[in-house]
């Protein structure tokens, strides 16, 4: 997937995993004026998120394929 498919999936109120159902992509409160992806966050059940993008805002962490909808 595609970060403009992975944001619009969320914001649809889909579920996106990144590699296993352990890690899903969430979408932060707040807003970033200068960049609205880094409002995104790859979160493991256990509690510890990552941005879904690096600090450019459009480099996913991790690689488009490893990205998925739930079942």
């Amino acid at each position: 997937m595609t970060l403009a498919e992975i944001t619009a999936a969320v914001d649809a109120g889909k579920t996106v995993h990144w590699r296993t159902k352990s890690y899903t992509v969430r979408r932060g409160q707040g807003s970033s004026a200068s960049n609205p992806a880094t409002r995104y966050f790859i979160c493991h059940d256990g509690g510890n998120c990552i941005g879904l993008t690096w600090s450019d805002g459009t480099t996913l962490n991790g690689k488009e394929i490893d990205f998925c909808l739930a079942d």
